[in-house]
């Protein structure tokens, strides 16, 4: 089996700790040959863990030496750089969130559909064998009809101090687009794919314009914070679905909480950990995982599935028309948010 050629632009903190671990992993799979970053030693760096890639700080100069490109830049770039990569026939593996804009997410299909290329967004949620194992459940019936979906993503206090987490120009958001992106996107993929029809949400961010704020992952700007903190929404599905929806970075919670559970007709099926709810036999039976099979980092699950669907063996898990939904979600809860009423899609 011949290698595939990747790229990686945007030689950063998520390229260094998650995908360039996952790659090392699937050396037999694919070899990095070009590394890009605005900042020339940081993509040194990050090109020391690969036999002579091309180093760069331009884009544009990857593209005729590799097969496929993966994106990790901020937001803000990852429309433009994706559909480069596809106009110049590469394939695009590109972080999360799918773009700042649903009008971006589209021009980046029209492209992967011109192309003939293939483009996955990085939710890798879905990729951790408690959610395939959830999707196979809710697939086979166990619950009957999905209707509704309670989500939350919380942290206590942990509002991302470093990078560019906080800076609205570059990233588009905050803990939404940050953090709660990956918790919609399973979601929606759990309740089958349904088509938002109306959004209404609440973004916050008084807690970190307060003056000394605790945080626990570093100091935050409190003058120039302009991205949401914390989040709430109420989402409608033309299936007639419902989803309760809540992120933060900066709950006072007692604890950080990842939860998605998903109520059907019959059962539900609950998300972390893995249980299933069931009123059976003139019962309720309660059922809780004693083992899941599945690659224990998603990571790697979901970067062996884009490899396959490149090569044509397989299809995505995330596909691209289904992360556009998740963007359709963001742009409307903070359409939501500033004009105070509910948004149809």
């Amino acid at each position: 089996m011949n290698r595939l050629r990747i790229g990686i632009i945007g030689a950063g903190g998520i390229a260094r700790e998650r995908h360039i671990p996952v790659l090392l992993e699937l050396k037999h799979e694919a070899e990095v040959t070009a590394v890009c970053d605005i900042n020339i030693e940081t993509a040194k760096q990050a090109g020391v863990s690969f036999p002579q890639p091309l180093i760069t700080s331009d884009y544009n100069e990857v593209f005729e030496h590799v097969d496929a490109v993966i994106i990790c830049t901020p937001n803000k770039f990852h429309a433009d750089i994706s559909i480069a990569a596809l106009q110049a026939g590469v394939h695009v593996f590109c972080e999360k969130p799918m773009a700042m804009s649903a009008q971006e997410a589209e021009a980046m299909i029209d492209a992967s559909v011109q192309s003939e290329k293939e483009l996955m967004i990085a939710y890798h949620y879905r990729s951790m064998k408690e959610s395939q194992a959830a999707k196979r459940l809710i697939d086979q019936q166990e619950i009957g009809t999905p209707m509704v979906a309670r989500v939350q993503a919380l942290r206590r206090r942990k509002v991302p101090g470093w990078g560019v987490f906080t800076n609205k120009e570059l990233q588009g958001g905050g803990a939404l687009i940050d953090f709660g992106c990956h918790f919609l996107d399973l979601s929606l993929w759990l309740l089958g794919s349904p088509n938002p029809v109306e959004v209404t949400g609440n973004t916050y961010n008084k807690l970190s314009k307060m003056p000394g704020q605790v945080n626990q992952w570093g100091l935050v700007d409190n003058e120039s914070f302009d991205v949401d903190d914390h989040v709430t929404a109420y989402i409608r599905f033309d299936n007639g679905a419902t989803m309760l929806f809540e992120t933060s970075w900066a709950a006072n919670v007692k604890d950080d909480k990842e939860y998605v559970s998903i109520s059907g007709d019959t059962g539900g099926v609950d998300l972390f950990p893995l249980e299933l709810n069931q009123a059976k036999h003139g019962m309720l039976l309660d059922s809780f995982t004693n083992w899941v099979p599945g690659e224990e980092d998603p990571g790697q699950f979901q970067m062996q599935n884009f490899f396959d669907a490149c090569r044509g063996e397989a299809e995505l898990i995330v596909s691209p028309v289904q992360a556009m939904q998740v963007q359709k979600i963001v742009d409307a809860i903070y359409e939501s948010s500033e004009t105070g009423r509910s948004v149809r899609l």
